[in-house]
């Protein structure tokens, strides 16, 4: 049986909150990765937030859907979100075709860490069945995810984001940025930044494909 209802208020989820056992403090030493396409629809920077949705496949967003169901651009919905390893990110981002496009919309892949230590609300732990959900909350319908996504970010504005588990990377930690207040916490220069057809990707990419059976294109 689905334990996915509707989120309850946001004074509801207050109430629950128990900040010593339910926020994850991601250290600035951590590295995040994140696979971000720089051309197609919606271009973007190594460090630019998507405040265009939500996105029927970002599970996240937090942008209020419009009845016609067109994603908007609403500049304080900021969203960004990332892997702990190159092959959680992989998993996510070509999640719907399991084929790895290195060259069409131009997508690369990002490294940093941030300048900051990051609070973000523990989707994997009991906060979720404390407040009447479950895990699915990484895994199920993206009309509801969404709406949780709201309903938390209207409850804990001070948070950074969520910390939740990748549901086609075997439950690896994944991590989901708003902004505000998250973007205080990028670093003004990256770690790594490769488009993903660099040469030196070739190996690591074809490893990971061939863990998750995705295909990669050459």
């Amino acid at each position: 049986m689905s334990r996915l209802p509707q989120p309850p208020a946001p004074a509801v989820l207050q109430a629950h909150l128990r900040r010593t056992e339910d926020v994850v403090a991601v250290h600035h030493a951590t590295r995040l990765v994140r696979v971000f396409t720089a051309k197609g629809e919606h271009p973007q920077n190594w460090n630019s937030f998507r405040y265009t949705g939500p996105l029927p496949h970002a599970r996240f967003d937090t942008q209020a859907p419009r009845p016609d169901g067109v994603p908007f651009e609403d500049r304080e919905q900021g969203v960004l979100y990332f892997g702990l390893s190159v092959r959680t990110s992989i998993a996510e981002v070509f999640q719907a075709t399991s084929v790895v496009d290195r060259h069409t919309r131009s997508p690369f892949v990002v490294v940093f860490r941030p300048r900051r230590t990051l609070r973000l609300l523990d989707l994997a732990g009991l906060w979720p069945t404390r407040v009447g959900a479950s895990q699915e909350m990484s895994s199920g319908p993206k009309h509801l995810t969404q709406a949780w996504a709201r309903a938390i970010r209207a409850a804990y504005p001070e948070l950074d984001g969520l910390w939740y588990r990748s549901s086609m990377d075997s439950g690896n930690p994944a991590v989901c940025l708003w902004d505000p207040p998250a973007t205080t916490g990028l670093p003004a220069t990256p770690d790594v930044l490769l488009p993903l057809d660099h040469p030196g990707l070739d190996l690591p990419l074809a490893r990971v494909c061939e863990d998750l059976n995705y295909t990669l294109l050459d």
